[in-house]
């Protein structure tokens, strides 16, 4: 087969892949030493391969878990052609584990994952709406303490000023000149 670009390539690829039951990965490609554009390219299963767990000096990076990768080698590999066009040169069609009985199933689980986002999102959203409210109802709290607290001042410093005039009064009382 033939293709005008690579990523009519890609795009042919991944809809065979959906329509067998499987996930393309966008795997290798090889480049032009002369000018870095992309020359070949292979295609895949998103389950080629083996995934290598990556260990730092202290342990374990990241949370080990299940791999979804089995060693599979069902791949194209597309190559640019003298004559301009996108061609494929090898086709390996076998898998070495079960595919999705059907493209509504594969899809089933995409639709399950945006609807729990969209319910997070919203959530989310909620819980924000909710922080202002708090926010503003903190605010005013705090500008009613604000007020409260300049008039206790105001009246400490009426008592204060009392105070002092009542002591000079009972000064002069006390002892008259």
């Amino acid at each position: 087969m033939e293709f005008e670009s690579e990523d009519a390539a890609k795009i042919f690829y991944d809809k065979y892949a959906r329509q067998v039951g499987f996930v393309m990965r966008v795997m290798s490609c090889r480049r032009s030493e002369k000018d870095g554009r992309i020359l070949a390219r292979r295609l895949g299963c998103n389950k080629e391969g083996y995934c290598v767990s990556i260990r730092g000096k202290f342990g374990a990076v990241r949370k080990p878990r299940a791999s979804t990768r089995e060693g599979c080698k069902a791949m194209i590999h597309v190559k640019y052609d003298k004559s301009g066009k996108w061609v494929i040169t090898k086709f390996v069609k076998e898998h070495n584990h079960p595919l999705v009985v059907s493209p509504r199933e594969a899809r089933q689980t995409m639709d399950e994952k945006d609807k729990q986002i969209q319910e997070l999102t919203t959530e989310l959203r909620n819980k924000k709406r909710l922080c202002l409210t708090y926010q503003e109802q903190l605010a005013a709290f705090m500008k009613i303490v604000e007020e409260h607290t300049d008039q206790l001042s105001r009246k400490v410093q009426n008592v204060v000023t009392n105070l002092k005039e009542f002591e000079s009064l009972e000064q002069e009382l006390l002892h008259p000149r």
